[in-house]
């Protein structure tokens, strides 16, 4: 048993668009729009099997992902190199999230954006689309009720695509599964970020109260109220978690989200994590 979850552990590893090229408009993640393609190879030679699509404001319509010529790009690329894409992360939404929004024609410009994306990214079968409640789209109390009945308005999209909307949020444990219990969970559930964790102060035991819900885990590591690091240098518990998901059996994805090689040696910053997380799980598995 241990072998062979060991194998499908290791099959579910995956890279966040970007980076594993060089940055783009001095931004952390973006679109990689001058080496999107190249990603692919990079990954089947270092032996990923997943990439998390990412779709920015900035040339919304352009995206591959939005157009029909760059969609039979992508699955021209994914069956040449063996590499699946189960999930994109809705970038654009955090920059401008519709419940910010005073007026109700831009609250349905941004709403659309995201039926867009659940029709398209479902035309290359992508699964999950992750919808980031954090930083510039923290969502706060008094905008929690609205939110809910707007982004209910997809099920019947998700219901027709067999897809779900994940939510990433800086809720406190108790709060999240108190928000993610208002949805419906056959269509939405939560994506999981190790480090955004870490900075917020949360410990692992007790998130994993709302674990049944998590469908997709960004892997990272940051300091308390700090940047991201390295795998291992920040203050996320890397140990408890493994031992959590080895018990549980969780059979989603892990896409590495780690920070960015300030040399621009970005391969190797992402093999470099890649081999913390292969040594902790042989360690738990019993492989040493």
């Amino acid at each position: 048993m241990n072998n062979s979850y060991k194998n499908f552990f290791l099959g579910r590893f995956g890279v966040m668009q970007g980076r594993l090229v060089n940055q783009e408009r001095n931004k952390i993640q973006s679109f990689p729009w001058k080496n999107w393609k190249k990603e692919f190879k990079i990954l089947k030679e270092n032996k990923f099997n997943l990439l998390e699509w990412t779709v920015d404001s900035e040339k919304f319509t352009s995206n591959p992902i939005n157009t029909k010529k760059g969609r039979k790009k992508i699955n021209e690329l994914k069956k040449k190199f063996k590499v699946k894409i189960n999930s994109l992360t809705a970038d654009f939404f955090m920059e401008k999230p519709f419940f910010k929004e005073k007026k109700i024609e831009n609250v349905n410009k941004c709403i659309k954006k995201l039926k867009t994306i659940l029709i398209n990214s479902n035309k290359i079968k992508v699964k999950l689309i992750i919808v980031p409640l954090v930083d510039n789209a923290s969502l706060k109390r008094h905008k929690i009720n609205f939110f809910v009945q707007k982004i209910s308005e997809l099920k019947n999209i998700l219901k027709r695509n067999k897809q779900m909307i994940l939510f990433e949020s800086d809720f406190k444990p108790e709060k999240l599964i108190k928000f993610i219990k208002r949805f419906d969970n056959k269509f939405f559930g939560i994506n999981y970020d190790t480090g955004n964790s870490a900075s917020l102060g949360f410990k692992f035991k007790n998130e994993i109260s709302y674990f049944e819900f998590v469908r997709n885990v960004h892997l990272k590591d940051r300091s308390y109220k700090g940047q991201t690091k390295r795998l291992g240098a920040g203050d996320f518990n890397f140990n408890e978690f493994i031992s959590f998901i080895y018990k549980k059996k969780y059979k989603g994805n892990f896409i590495f989200q780690t920070a960015r090689s300030k040399s621009n040696k970005h391969l190797e910053e992402i093999l470099i994590n890649k081999n913390f997380m292969v040594k902790l799980i042989n360690n738990k598995l019993g492989f040493n």
